[in-house]
């Protein structure tokens, strides 16, 4: 070993000793550091967009779209941490957004602001062709509504006031005087509709095909309500048990079932001893929150009844303080916010709650624009998700009514710096 080392070429030690060996040190150390702070601002332009992709989804959008030297490392960072991704984390924000004392509705570090307005502004009001009533509405485009009674289904043009498709057959029950929610609309818009022999269809966006996802076969209980989950294109079914005689004495009782977008079953609820099985008395219509909870608008309780998407009661809510009692609800729906949105026909009003079913205010009421005069008895509810309003229908005739509750905007300066 000693032989081997001693055969190291002399020219190449006296080459490694040449010259000042502290100064070649101080130049390489020179070096070191400059290609270390070049990474260390990468690393710093990284966290910055990182930073604005988790707290500000728009402006991220905004920067991300612009054409500059940096493309390239921007084309990385998306590929990196992946479009689906950043998509999520958007939805993600909107769910996370909350009520405070202001009156506004923001998710906390983002610029994105959502306002309750004063006051509902109506921007349409509309009578609905081949409907008798308005009880339930699916919004489909901000132009596209399918409105329904008990023995029609109708696609509208609400800038038109055109009749587009029908349903023949769908839910043609004279027994069921009050329709429910007979329909939903998917994240292909699509609609999912309950039948006359309460099978759950599909008809295509098109309107030619029509395929069955889930065929009635066990007739004790009857399907009454179906609703899409636009998170995760779960379907929510609400059955009922229309009566039993137990002496002499006609009951209710319901349970949500949970399938696939294919129809595959996936939960029930109620399901376990975490949930009385009496939950449910007499539900009619449900939806879903943007935390998972499924809201249920329960007519023989009088209640708004909640659970967790675990299927664990929440709370029911049975009407505004003092009382919390004397609530009739009808139709029901949730909005971006998460605010849980009612009707009620005993004081004819649209009700807001928080998520947590604490009374926020009479959203609607008789002395609201177009509700004494045009909408008369508020009953189905329906919020576009698209262009963030509500439409609502009136029991007492075809009349759909378009509000705007919410302003959404961006905090525009602070984009502009960037």
């Amino acid at each position: 070993m000693t032989d081997k080392i001693c055969l190291v070429p002399k020219d190449k030690i006296d080459e490694v000793l040449a010259g000042d060996l502290e100064d070649r040190c101080i130049i390489q150390k020179t070096r070191m550091t400059r290609h270390m702070t070049g990474l260390l601002q990468y690393v710093h332009r990284y966290e910055q967009l990182s930073n604005i992709m988790d707290k500000q989804p728009i402006k991220f959008l905004r920067i991300m779209t612009r054409k500059h030297d940096s493309q390239k490392d921007q084309e990385k960072l998306l590929t990196q941490r992946g479009k689906k991704e950043m998509v999520n984390m958007v939805v993600n924000l909107m769910k996370g957004m909350r009520l405070v004392k202001t009156g506004k509705r923001q998710a906390p570090g983002t610029e994105l602001l959502l306002t309750l307005m004063s006051s509902p502004v109506l921007q349409k009001s509309l009578s609905v062709t081949g409907v008798k009533r308005c009880t339930h509405i699916s919004c489909v485009t901000p132009d596209r509504v399918w409105v329904s009674d008990s023995y029609n289904l109708i696609l509208t043009d609400t800038a038109t006031c055109k009749q587009l498709h029908s349903v023949n057959n769908s839910l043609n029950d004279k027994s069921l005087l009050f329709a429910p929610g007979l329909h939903t609309v998917n994240c292909d818009s699509e609609l999912i509709y309950i039948d006359k022999d309460n099978n759950i269809n599909k008809l295509s966006s098109d309107m030619k095909t029509t395929t069955t996802l889930i065929k009635h076969t066990d007739t004790t209980w009857e399907p009454v309500c179906v609703y899409c989950s636009p998170s995760s294109g779960d379907l929510l079914a609400l059955l009922v048990v229309r009566w039993r005689c137990d002496t002499n004495a006609r009951t209710y009782t319901g349970k949500v079932m949970r399938y696939d977008n294919t129809g595959k079953h996936k939960q029930t609820i109620p399901h376990n001893d975490n949930t009385p099985h009496d939950l449910y008395e007499e539900p009619r219509y449900i939806t879903e929150n943007n935390n998972g909870d499924v809201v249920v608008s329960d007519w023989g309780r009088d209640a708004v009844v909640v659970t967790s998407g675990e299927g664990v009661h929440r709370f029911s809510y049975t009407g505004p303080p003092p009382s919390g009692s004397g609530l009739c609800p009808r139709g029901i729906c949730t909005d971006v916010m998460s605010h849980i949105l009612v009707s009620d026909i005993t004081t004819d009003t649209v009700q807001m709650l928080d998520r947590d079913g604490q009374f926020l205010s009479y959203l609607l009421t008789t002395q609201s624009p177009g509700i004494h005069n045009i909408v008369d008895i508020p009953w189905g509810l329906s919020y576009d998700v698209t262009n963030h309003v509500l439409c609502v229908g009136s029991w007492s005739n075809k009349t759909l009514s378009v509000y705007r509750y919410i302003n959404r905007h961006l905090a525009l300066s602070a984009m502009e710096k960037t």
